[in-house]
């Protein structure tokens, strides 16, 4: 096949397109990185036929020279199941800004710090510009394997925190579905530079429960 078929393929039947850029793994955004095509949403797309010949020139080279029919609905099914667990994860971090927001005195929101040459981002702080008073690290941890990888990255991030901002305070959020196993990463997470460690389901009021004792902890409630 052709770039000028599958283009023709794309147009006729654009929701191949997803799973065409699994096969490749190709992700949307390299689509306007790449290619100066924005917005483009590879689940349902809407695509003038210019686009759709220049998307196809860009992938051809990356498909394989066979791929059954079952495989490629498979990888699109794994696609789209990752993009949900994504997608869900997004929302739960967002809920979790928002209930700082609601309860905390102040602001907050994502920022950014360096130490060094070094760049390091925490999921919400305050203020919202100038030295930072509070960071947030806010943590879903899925997986047993990941616990020692995930709860050193949250060590290091609130003693570079501390480096540059001695007087700010540290606070964590966590998700992890293992509940007895809680105490396990309170323990991995007891540092001189985290002030504040607390758990929270996917639930609304799971989060906000969490939120307000952190907060009580941090002395930051409104």
């Amino acid at each position: 096949m052709s770039a000028f078929d599958l283009a023709e393929a794309i147009i006729r039947y654009p929701l191949i397109l997803k799973s065409l850029l699994a096969i490749c793994n190709i992700a949307g955004r390299a689509i306007e990185r790449d290619l100066s095509i924005k917005n483009v949403d590879t689940y349902n797309p809407r695509l003038g036929e210019d686009q759709a010949r220049i998307i196809a020139g860009y992938i051809k080279p990356f498909l394989p020279d066979y791929v059954e029919i079952p495989s490629l609905t498979q990888i699109d099914k794994i696609a789209f199941i990752d993009k949900e667990i994504r997608k869900s994860k997004g929302r739960w971090e967002k809920l979790v800004v928002e209930s700082l927001n609601k309860y905390g005195k102040t602001s907050y929101k994502k920022r950014k710090f360096k130490v060094g040459e070094d760049e390091f981002e925490l999921d919400a702080a305050t203020p919202e510009a100038g030295e930072i008073n509070a960071g947030i690290d806010i943590k879903r941890i899925e997986a047993r394997r990941d616990i020692h990888k995930r709860c050193d990255e949250i060590v290091n991030k609130a003693a570079k925190l501390n480096s540059i901002c001695p007087k700010s305070k540290f606070g964590v959020v966590v998700y992890y579905p293992f509940i007895d196993e809680h105490v396990n990463i309170q323990s991995r997470l007891r540092s001189d530079y985290i002030d504040g460690v607390v758990f929270a389901s996917e639930a609304k009021d799971s989060v906000e429960n969490a939120v307000r004792l952190l907060l009580s902890i941090l002395e930051a409630s409104a």
